[in-house]
């Protein structure tokens, strides 16, 4: 097992089959086949913005899709772009992983509105993480933005990180999900953020040319319980070879006596 944990060459087991069926593993899609670009972005930032349409389809198309695409964040301090390299994919109440699966609370409503919003939550009072949401409305399924290299306003990223913590190399900035919401200066204040509006504060954008090298997937890090089979759920995403990507990590398990729950990470 190296950095990148178990890796599985296929998607396919239990639970949500519908979700399964959209995502063949280990294939990239070409950008120019996917709906629903929008309009190009001001300012000469690369790509453009795919419309709510391209976020509206199953978490498992959508994922691996969001590989290579870049997320900008602007504000008075100045803009930040990081170039997403790897995530892991959450499809609502019929994942046991999902913060979704028990149903709707003042907490996850924003997973069961419209795609294409912004999901932040606070995890263990200690870090956000940040998830865009998928699929129809009501589907409450997300993609957690785990890590990214920073493409642009490095230097700003790199202090946000330095303020909370030590960074020993730029690849470090954005590798795990709570360092890539500080190096977007991301936290509680943007939840249910749109990501489709290309003069927006905060956007989505991909370059329908790109070609985006092969990808791995594998168990979701963290997860305990049901939703953390790594042969049922193999729904972590990740660029192969890519150094920005964070470490694997397996659930949480107290050594005390079988009838401690288990603990672990709360995705999305």
């Amino acid at each position: 097992m190296g950095q990148d944990g178990p890796v599985s060459q296929a998607v396919e087991g239990s639970g949500a089959d519908d979700a399964r069926a959209a995502a063949a593993a280990g294939v990239p899609v070409p950008a120019s086949s996917l709906p629903g670009p929008g309009p190009e972005l001001p300012g000469g930032v690369p790509g453009v913005v795919p419309a709510r349409t391209w976020f509206g389809r199953p978490v498992l198309a959508v994922a691996p899709d969001l590989l290579g695409a870049c997320v900008t964040v602007r504000s008075d301090e100045g803009d930040v772009t990081i170039r997403i390299t790897e995530v892991e994919a959450y499809a609502g109440e019929v994942d046991p992983g999902s913060h979704a699966y028990r149903g709707r609370t003042a907490r996850n409503a924003v997973m069961f509105g419209e795609p294409g919003r912004l999901y932040v939550y606070r995890h263990l009072g200690l870090h956000h993480c940040v998830n865009v949401v998928t699929g129809p409305a009501g589907a409450a399924s997300a993609v957690l933005l785990r890590a990214g290299e920073v493409v642009d306003g490095v230097e700003l990223a790199r202090d946000r990180r330095l303020r909370s913590g030590v960074v020993d190399s730029d690849r470090q900035i954005a590798r795990g999900p709570a360092r890539l919401a500080v190096a977007l200066g991301l936290d509680l204040s943007d939840y249910g953020a749109d990501l489709t509006e290309p003069g927006g504060r905060i956007v989505v954008h991909r370059d329908p040319d790109a070609v985006v090298g092969a990808y791995a997937t594998g168990p979701r890090v963290g997860v305990a319980g049901p939703g953390g089979d790594a042969a049922r759920y193999p729904w972590r995403f990740w660029l192969a070879g890519e150094p920005t990507v964070s470490a694997f990590r397996p659930a949480y398990r107290r050594p005390a006596s079988g009838s401690s729950p288990q603990r672990g990470t709360t995705p999305a």
